[in-house]
């Protein structure tokens, strides 16, 4: 490539400020390995962007479709996880095989995932295993990655794909003890409706395993399926339900529906919304039945659970962008929380999928960093909030999962709300961008901070409280002279139409 273009490169990424970024970072002298691999990274920087303008294949791809023409295949995928591959847009994409999941790459990584997430915990307790893990399987997670989250479950229990000649995946093998060296974990895989109703096979599958780990003849102290299998039929449980460790919603139903009561903040007490997830979650699904009603397994998985893992596909979302974060993971914890007498003795591991080694955090931990870069990050306000109502309206989202937050794992930190409410409603001139781009999400934003004090969540200072609710009570105000006002305007049109 001309210099001059490398060049360009290497100023892009300095303006986008990258926090890998070295001051001195420069052009590796030709001839050199680091020079091979920046080229590259140059040529497929390039080639993504000659893609990503050759975005009149998705008009033309409805066209074609509409007149019954042929649209090209192609795989899905997640730009920043697939690179080029998934390029140009337009074409008629697929997912992928799911007999053939999770791949040989997603299990290597979701085995990594829980190694550590496995040695995070032995630090944290004395050196002694989590007896249950429950992890979220979600349907666009395990598309994008080949299945990392169904690895995780697998290196759990202690288990391996069997594949056959033509690569598909016809069961799942337990590992012997001797090579696994350590109890076989029991686990409470809680799945979306997406993966539900996309997977079946799988869910066949991993139901198989369970039964068959429950059933191995092993010491109960080493196999922790079993030992909660015989556990459940010495209270009288049969076999079937002792064995259920595949749950979701009610079938052809989906969500928690807690962010739903977080939203409308028809909720009293946090235990409301832990109630609320395993109400409705406590469907069975595998061979012996899809959504049979098992809340009593469910329950009893819920009492030895210490450990919930969920997987982050992409930097795209992450657990403050969108409600069903707070309302799956979160929610989860404040069930077990409860059942097990309230004493915060579950820990969420959030594994980055989307980075080159997938790390778990704990859950606090990522949750901090999300907001320091994001919501009260300056460069971040200033640019969601200059994309006028719909920048308004995510701002107004994040704000209602701080909520969510704060009442499914009492993530309640006094200074993200000092800071949320300096940012949004207390600066001046971002408070009239807010309310002249979108009066409701202002108000929102607002009312979730005003909530946040009420519910206990944040000790906020009395002047800056007062300062909220006159604000409210001026955005409330506003918006309700706005409606009498259109529909009096209505009235009178309707009225000259008729004349």
């Amino acid at each position: 490539f001309p210099e001059a273009v490398m060049e360009r490169v290497l100023d892009g990424v300095k303006e986008a400020d990258l926090l890998s970024f070295r001051e001195d970072a420069a052009i590796p002298p030709p001839g050199t390995e680091a020079f091979d691999v920046y080229s590259g990274a140059v040529r497929e920087a390039c080639s993504i962007r000659e893609l990503l303008n050759k975005n009149t294949d998705e008009l033309q791809g409805v066209v074609n479709a509409l007149a019954g023409q042929y649209v090209p295949p192609a795989p899905g995928g997640d730009l920043l996880r697939d690179g080029s591959g998934v390029l140009p847009t337009g074409r008629n994409i697929h997912a992928l095989d799911p007999y053939r999941m999770p791949s040989k790459v997603a299990m290597a990584r979701g085995r990594a995932a829980t190694n550590l997430t496995l040695q995070m915990h032995l630090r944290d307790n004395q050196g002694t295993y989590p007896e249950t893990v429950a992890v979220n399987l979600w349907g666009l997670e395990a598309i994008k990655t080949r299945g990392e989250s169904l690895g995780v479950v697998l290196a759990l229990v202690g288990a391996v794909p069997v594949i056959e000649a033509t690569g598909r995946v016809v069961r799942y093998d337990l590992v012997p003890l001797e090579e696994l060296g350590r109890p076989r974990i029991d686990v409470l895989a809680s799945l979306s409706g997406i993966f539900r109703d996309s997977f079946a096979n799988v869910v066949e599958l991993l139901d198989d395993l369970l039964r068959r780990a429950a059933d191995a003849d092993e010491d109960p102290e080493m196999n922790y399926v079993r030992k909660h299998a015989l556990a459940l039929v010495d209270e009288g449980e049969d076999m079937e339900g002792a064995t259920a460790r595949i749950f979701s919603n009610p079938p052809g139903e989906f969500g928690s529906l807690v962010n739903e009561r977080v939203t409308d903040s028809s909720w009293e007490e946090e235990s409301a919304l832990g109630e609320t997830w395993a109400s409705r979650n406590s469907f069975s699904f595998g061979k012996g039945g899809r959504g049979v009603d098992r809340r009593k397994t469910l329950d009893k998985l819920m009492q030895t659970t210490t450990q919930v893992v969920q997987v982050l596909d992409s930097v795209e979302y992450g657990l403050t962008d969108i409600q069903e974060y707070y309302a799956n993971t979160g929610a989860m914890v404040r069930a077990m929380d409860d059942i097990q007498g309230g004493e915060g003795k579950v820990q969420a591991s959030i594994v980055e999928s989307y980075s080159r080694n997938p790390r778990p955090k704990k859950l606090n931990d990522a949750l901090r960093l999300e907001y320091r870069s994001k919501l009260l990050n300056p460069k971040w306000a200033d640019t969601m909030v200059s994309q006028g109502s719909g920048g308004a309206f995510e701002v107004s989202q994040r704000m209602t999962a701080l909520v969510g937050w704060g009442a499914t794992t009492k993530f309640q930190e006094k200074w993200v709300y000092d800071q949320s409410a300096q940012t949004y409603a207390l600066d001046e001139e971002m408070a009239k961008r807010l309310r002249e781009s979108n009066p409701e999400a202002f108000k929102n934003i607002l009312g979730r901070l005003i909530e946040a004090s009420n519910r206990g969540m944040w000790d906020a200072d009395a002047g800056v409280l007062d300062r909220l609710r006159d604000l409210y009570d001026d955005i409330d105000d506003e918006i309700e002279l706005g409606s009498v006002s259109a529909k009096r305007l209505s009235e009178i049109n309707q009225a000259q139409r008729k004349r």
